[in-house]
């Protein structure tokens, strides 16, 4: 008896052990990352000071490098991203929930984990060779967005599915039961049960499509200085310009590259954190507490 109490208790170490060790790597792997490219991009800070932040020249040769405009236009994009994907994924996650039968259901649901799994260039260049040529969008702000709005309506369809399944079936059917229609049941029960969840699931779709580089660098156009709010219009992202220009950049040009990855790393963390607190709130305001 003593045996086995002796070995169990050998067993919940090792799994505290174990699972702190794995929590401890995670922090550290994120603080290695973010010590590395701070160190790597302190050049150009020291070079250009605020003016990387507020100049939106972009001109390596002459030593000059404002950041401005890929700031706008990884926000453009990422909005245009959100203002098709949200509609689209909040649908489809209500009908999934509270309309479709198993037997369609089930086949929606494998079809979105399969679209998730779909690499970024494949959607690049199904933009580059059908949006751009079939649909005369070009490379554009709005190919970029509709590419982006595509890649990240599968995880705002997921996540939204899960939050709105958490919403306690005696309150759908007390509203069922007092007359409602299932919009109105859903109005009145589901989404202001899962309303903080929702946000946080777009928060996180937000995330991803500010972050993604490769479809984004296909079908963007490429173009320097570009600070306009017509969708038409060729422009740059963050990621974008890391991925074009890093094959070609010197010892200054990269530092300014990596200040961009700089600031991206530090805009999504402030978005995840923000969801992340969205949930909690939520699911905390669900259980009661």
């Amino acid at each position: 008896m003593m045996d086995l109490r002796g070995n169990r208790a050998y067993a919940e170490r090792a799994f505290r052990g174990l699972a702190g060790g794995a929590a401890g790597l995670v922090l550290l792997i994120l603080g290695l990352i973010a010590v590395t490219i701070t160190k790597r991009s302190l050049p150009v800070f020291r070079h250009m000071g605020v003016d990387f932040f507020t100049t939106s020249r972009w001109s390596p040769a002459d030593l000059l490098f404002g950041a401005l405009p890929f700031v706008w236009g990884t926000a453009f994009t990422a909005l245009i991203a959100l203002l098709i994907a949200v509609p689209i994924s909040l649908g489809m996650s209500l009908f999934m929930t509270q309309v479709a039968p198993p037997s369609v259901r089930r086949p929606m649901v494998y079809m979105m984990d399969l679209l998730a799994g779909v690499p970024s260039v494949v959607f690049g260049l199904w933009g580059v060779l059908v949006l751009s040529q079939y649909f005369d969008l070009g490379r554009s702000f709005l190919t970029a967005g509709i590419i982006l709005a595509i890649m990240i309506i599968p995880i705002i369809t997921s996540l939204s599915r899960e939050v709105i399944e958490t919403t306690p079936p005696g309150d759908k059917e007390g509203a069922l039961a007092l007359g409602a229609t299932r919009w109105e049941m859903i109005n009145a029960a589901v989404i202001p049960h899962s309303a903080g969840g929702l946000v946080g699931a777009v928060m996180l779709g937000l995330g991803r499509a500010m972050g993604e580089t490769i479809a984004a660098a296909l079908v963007i156009g490429s173009a320097l200085g570009q600070i306009t709010v017509n969708p038409f219009a060729p422009g740059n992202s963050m990621p974008a310009v890391i991925a074009n220009e890093w094959g070609e950049a010197d010892t200054l040009h990269k530092s300014a590259l990596i200040a961009l990855a700089v600031t991206l790393f530090v805009i999504t963390i402030i978005v995840n954190l923000i969801a992340t607190g969205i949930v909690q709130r939520s699911m905390k305001r669900s259980r009661g507490t």
